[in-house]
């Protein structure tokens, strides 16, 4: 559904996510900024900013989410609770549980399941992604908070956009990073090859664009801080710590830096099993039902309280005695 209009008297003066709050269709700014940060708001023709200074005779156009094809039912699913209260719930996530209805997974996810634990969760558009402010990959462990009202969904909103979650993972990688400390970035964009996938973004030279331009012509910016704890048998065992969070974002940067994650198929693990010196961990490789990237530290303040909130998780049981055999733990 397309909803379009002139900027109304009311709105003139405001921030755009603050004047779309006012349009009964959408009714809160957390609601305004998901639909802005997901590219579904132009003003005159222009994607913007949720900063944006509304003037009179702006022309606004807006992409509203289809309904849910689907109703959305529980899934009768043991989660993993760290914490939880009437604002937040916060969990591990296990590897091979997706966290949103998607192609193949429609009553089967975390969303499902959170359903079937709590009936009060931040429902947005009735698209189905209720309470969902960051996700995992389905094969990617670890920590997630999730919504269960509105007012701390625009909160834990915000503060992912204004950079002050703090979020650590753990990967094995096959190969290691050339030095013990540094920063991948670049602009993340759909590979033009395979729509599964996402590369960063080349410049007309041909190399990626490590910098911050002001207009950039497409892609997201993405930045990942890597630390190397451990290199054993051709693999390493790698700190990451994330400034945003792009879809696949470390998948991408390690594989194209040339230490791609252990078990990841998709970025060209596969082809590197080879470099691994250990025909024993050649073959724990091949078994994987996962690739290994772990989401094992979360911080934030609390959306109701106030308070400073840090939780962090250990590997699954069984990935950790794994690690602790190729000698990266």
């Amino acid at each position: 559904m397309t909803l379009s209009f002139i900027c109304t008297e009311e709105m003139v003066g405001q921030r755009l996510d603050k004047a779309l709050a006012l349009r009964p269709e959408i009714e809160t700014r957390s609601r305004a900024s998901y639909l802005i940060d997901s590219g579904a708001v132009n003003v005159n023709g222009r994607p913007v900013k949720a900063s944006l200074i509304l003037k009179s005779g702006d022309h606004i156009e807006i992409q509203l989410p289809a309904p849910a094809s689907t109703e959305l039912v529980g899934y009768e699913f043991s989660l993993d609770i760290l914490f939880e209260d009437d604002s937040i719930i916060v969990i591990n996530k296990p590897s091979g549980l997706v966290v949103h209805p998607a192609a193949g997974h429609a009553q089967d996810t975390l969303v499902n399941a959170l359903i079937h634990h709590a009936k009060d969760l931040s429902m947005k558009f009735g698209e189905q992604r209720p309470g969902i402010v960051h996700r995992l990959d389905k094969e990617t462990s670890g920590i997630l908070v999730i919504a269960k009202t509105d007012q701390a969904h625009e909160n834990l909103t915000r503060q992912f956009k204004e950079r002050s979650i703090h979020r650590i993972y753990y990967a094995a990688c096959i190969g290691a990073p050339k030095t013990g400390k540094g920063t991948i970035q670049s602009y993340l964009a759909r590979h033009p090859g395979d729509r599964k996938k996402y590369a960063s973004v080349l410049g007309k030279d041909r190399k990626v664009q490590m910098q911050k331009h002001p207009e950039p012509s497409m892609g997201k910016w993405a930045v990942t801080h890597f630390e190397l704890l451990k290199k054993s048998s051709g693999l390493s065992y790698c700190k990451l710590k994330l400034e945003t969070g792009r879809t696949h974002q470390i998948r991408v940067h390690l594989s194209e830096n040339g230490f791609p994650i252990v078990g990841d198929h998709l970025y060209g693990a596969d082809k590197k099993i080879k470099n691994i010196e250990s025909r024993q961990i050649q073959t724990d490789v091949k078994n994987l039902n996962r690739f290994l990237l772990h989401a094992g530290e979360l911080g934030f303040t609390h959306p109701l309280s106030g308070e400073k909130l840090f939780f962090s998780q250990d590997w699954p049981a069984e990935i950790t005695a794994l690690l602790k055999s190729w000698g990266l733990l």
